[in-house]
């Protein structure tokens, strides 16, 4: 039994972004599609509604559009610690729920007497959702699941690796088919939206066009575990802050509530650090202020990640309760609307022979499998330990589906004020790390 820390995507000292030479952001409000297929570029992406196109061609071709754009960027995934390789009726009849710590800290068994997110529809923009595993296959809506990378292996299976699976299992898994675990909105429809392809990669016009796509077929809540920080504010870092948040600010007028994990950099987002680099070309650095993407965006929801120390393996029980903030997790007043459960650890720990990775994230997984020519052969079903603030983002996502399902006239911002009205106030540590509180979907669907 083997535990791994997976974030989102993220950009550090450890990760480096990929800029594309060849794959353009253009600001459609200037030029139209019609023009740049005249300067002989293909267009990838037409997101009118946000006025965004994404186009494939020579950067001379796109500056003859006389209009502003950036390269495209693509992010490698984040993790903390090693990489290690995951293991293959009511909530509490699912044999798996016994280590599912983060479900019974938010009371689902009590939530789901309410409601198990019936009539209501997320999107998990991630590496993709294994339709066919059996915790899964009831939820996972694949005629609308999408694939937004070029790799041509198509939606709703995990190519682009285990994360999405998981993901999706905290949200959606099956609490009626007395097997594996369960989730917290089980009865709410999956759509796959995966922008990483088998190499771990995501495009960032890939994720604005997910996020376009979830509003186009009325998505209720889009989980977004993926993030990049530090990125600058000058430069490229303006087009991309604009038109993130011109998508956002039009998924929330929209009815589409949008959820972001806050990444896992143990970092204060609220006095963001500054990037310094020649910006402009000229040979002199300079500095400038660092955002957080997608989670400081406008109109998102902002998670930060808490989990115990100990479960079911400390001495005397825990040393660190299922509210703690997990020691990965970013924080910051303004820049944390709720927590969830992410799953912590002590590093101390690892390598002692103690199961620590108890005190992670238990869901489902399915691990892609290809042959030597790239061949997609099939998955491995199963489930395992994770961890990160990318495990906190879905426990919000579903609490979301269960908020809308029990109140199908709420749009976006009644949702969110919801969940944070009735996110639990911790004392026993900085209130930086919970913005309104520590979630909790029984208090929100009683409301």
């Amino acid at each position: 039994m083997s535990g791994s820390l997976l974030g989102g995507i993220a950009v550090g000292s450890s990760v480096v972004a990929a800029t594309s030479t060849s794959r353009f952001l253009v600001d459609a409000k200037a030029t139209s599609r019609t023009k740049a297929e005249a300067a002989g570029l293909d267009v990838v992406h037409d997101l009118r509604e946000i006025d965004l196109l994404v186009v494939n061609g020579a950067e001379a071709d796109v500056r003859s559009l006389n209009t502003t754009y950036a390269p495209d960027t693509t992010y490698s995934l984040n993790r903390p610690l090693s990489d290690q390789t995951p293991i293959a009726a009511s909530a509490t009849d699912e044999p798996g729920y016994e280590y599912q710590w983060d479900k019974q800290a938010q009371n689902i068994p009590a939530a789901h007497e309410i409601t198990r997110g019936d009539e209501t529809r997320v999107a998990v923009i991630d590496t993709g959702v294994a339709a066919g595993h059996p915790d899964l296959e009831h939820a996972v809506n694949e005629d609308l699941s999408r694939n937004f990378t070029d790799d041509g292996y198509g939606a709703g299976g995990p190519f682009g690796g285990y994360h999405g699976t998981h993901v999706a299992g905290i949200i959606a898994a099956d609490d009626q088919n007395e097997g594996g675990v369960v989730g917290t909105a089980p009865a709410t429809e999956v759509v796959d939206c995966r922008v990483f392809s088998p190499e771990s990669l995501a495009s960032f016009a890939d994720i604005l066009a997910a996020i376009v796509y979830s509003v186009r077929i009325d998505v209720d809540v889009a989980n977004m575990s993926l993030g990049a920080y530090p990125v600058s504010r000058k430069a490229q870092g303006q087009l991309y802050g604009k038109m993130l948040n011109r998508t956002t600010t039009y998924a929330n007028s929209n009815g589409t509530l949008l959820v972001a994990a806050a990444g896992n950099d143990s970092t204060d987002l609220q006095h963001d650090g500054r990037i310094c680099t020649d910006f402009d070309g000229d040979g002199t650095e300079e500095c400038a202020p660092a955002v957080s993407l997608p989670n400081e965006a406008a109109n998102v929801v902002s998670v930060s990640a808490t989990g115990p120390i100990g479960y079911q393996w400390g001495d005397e029980g825990l040393e660190e309760g299922f509210y703690s903030p997990a020691f990965y997790t970013n924080y910051g007043t303004n820049a944390i609307d709720v927590a969830a459960p992410g799953g912590n650890a002590d590093l101390d720990a690892i390598d002692t022979g103690v199961p620590w990775y108890l005190d992670l994230v238990y869901n489902t997984i399915a691990m892609p499998e290809y042959a030597d020519d790239g061949t997609y052969e099939g998955a491995t079903y199963g489930y395992d330990w994770i961890a990160g603030t990318s495990m906190a983002c879905p426990q919000v996502v579903g609490a979301a589906a269960l908020v809308k399902s029990q109140n199908p006239d709420f749009n976006a911002n009644q949702v969110r004020q919801t969940l944070k009205n009735t996110a639990e106030t911790v004392e026993e540590y900085d209130k930086t790390y919970y913005g309104s509180g520590f979630l909790n979907p029984a208090a929100a669907v009683e409301q």
